[in-house]
């Protein structure tokens, strides 16, 4: 049986945690911040989890991971 291919993308973009759950980066913090409220900026700081109705998903982009 082949190996699965880890999909390069998701792989520079999320990591999993020890518990299992998918961290992400909040998207919106790089430039033309000037046009964005404090309130979303601060939000955007911190990092987020992924929902559990998309974890399908990411077991497959991330094969290795779980």
């Amino acid at each position: 049986m082949p190996k699965m291919k880890t999909h390069s993308g998701a792989k520079k973009r999320f990591k999993v945690t020890g518990t299992g759950k998918v961290k992400y980066k909040k998207p919106g913090q790089r430039h033309l911040l000037t046009g964005d409220s404090g309130n979303q900026n601060r939000k955007s700081r911190k990092a987020a989890i992924v929902n559990d109705a998309d974890m399908k998903v990411f077991k497959k982009y991330l094969p290795y991971e779980f």
